[in-house]
């Protein structure tokens, strides 16, 4: 990515920019001298043009392009006026406008970044492992780049515990419901607690601290960090409860695919076409059945729905996470054999050249 220009001879405007950018995730391009800056004024994705250059600027008359700002710490008349002569999309005076401006630098950082496919995992009924196959699904997609849960269950296990990851350092969702505001794709990546390529967001281990995220900023910070790891992961997954909320049913509208987990018995089968039909409306729906029961064909016509994907009974899941190591202990073991063809659908693509449906 071209880098962004500042333009400023103003030592101490040139430093709160800088902080901005490396808020951002940005690295820029300097310049004190408008008058030298004419091959980067037309390449480069966007151009901040400080007040106390922005006169100068106008008079060494650049091309008219898109993209350029003029920030000040205070801007007159004649800051407008010239601003106006060059074209500028608009004023920024600081410190007001630091998060406009620091929105503005992520959207640069997360340019040109190819969005990565967003799957949701949930469960049919109770005890069907969705956070199990959620964290598979991410431990074996990691090998194609950093992937990231998001624990979208306040009253699961906690998919943390499951990766192993409780003891990393990192916000979880009471941090970012507090901050609000927009989210960077790479400032999310490095903030979530990680290991192996894979990160993930999820709740606080204090029940109180659960208990005092607010609902409405949850919903919104949650939008932000789908959007958010889309642009900077090579896959998301969500780990969604299976109450039937318009929250849930909105996360499950923001995935390429929902993964329906459903266990082979007649009640659990009974439950799942109950968590189907609030879901259907909403998201493209796929069925993998674990353990044995139910014939797959025969749920797939029962819910009228296609069974992607069946889950071995593997074992040592259990000891695995005790250690710390994740569901997954081998790429060549048959839960990971059965997480490349899920991620292999087409909905998802992010492995080529494997994948089937019932």
């Amino acid at each position: 990515m071209t880098r962004p220009l500042l333009v400023t001879g103003d030592e101490t405007l040139l430093e709160e920019l800088l902080r901005l950018a490396a808020a951002a995730g940005v690295t820029p391009e300097i310049a004190a001298d408008p008058a030298g800056v004419l091959r980067a004024w037309s390449t480069a994705p966007c151009v901040l043009v400080g007040g106390d250059v922005v006169a100068r600027a106008a008079r060494a008359a650049p091309e008219r392009r898109d993209g350029v700002h003029v920030v000040a710490w205070q801007a007159g008349a004649d800051t407008f006026r010239a601003a106006l002569t060059l074209g500028a999309r608009e004023v920024c005076e600081l410190p007001r406008a630091e998060s406009h401006l620091v929105a503005l630098l992520l959207e640069l950082a997360d340019a040109g970044r190819p969005p990565g496919p967003v799957v949701g995992v949930v469960g049919g009924s109770g005890g069907s492992g969705a956070t199990t196959l959620a964290c598979t699904l991410a431990q074996v997609g990691a090998a194609h780049g950093p992937t990231l849960v998001l624990d979208c269950d306040p009253q699961g296990p906690g998919a943390d515990r499951v990766l192993g990851l409780e003891g990393r350092p990192g916000v979880r969702w009471d941090v970012l419901a507090r901050g609000g505001g927009r989210l960077g794709a790479g400032a999310l990546r490095d903030a979530v607690p990680s290991h192996g390529g894979v990160g993930v967001l999820t709740w606080p281990p204090d029940v109180a601290a659960v208990d005092a995220v607010d609902g409405v900023a949850h919903r919104e910070v949650a939008r932000e960090a789908v959007a958010a790891g889309r642009r900077g992961h090579a896959l998301v997954v969500l780990d969604l409860p299976r109450g039937g909320d318009d929250h849930v049913v909105e996360l499950a509208g923001r995935c390429d695919l929902v993964l329906v987990v459903v266990v082979g018995s007649v009640p659990a089968v009974a439950s799942a076409l109950r968590t189907c039909a609030r879901l259907r409306d909403a998201a493209t729906l796929g069925l993998v059945v674990r353990g044995r029961g139910l014939a797959p064909e025969e749920l797939a016509r029962v819910a009228d729905l296609p069974v992607v994907g069946v889950l071995p009974e593997a074992r040592g899941i259990a000891e695995s996470v005790d250690l710390g190591l994740g569901p997954v202990r081998s790429a060549r073991g048959p839960l990971a054999r059965a997480a490349r063809d899920l991620l292999a659908l087409p909905q998802v693509g992010l492995v080529p050249g494997r994948g089937r449906a019932a």
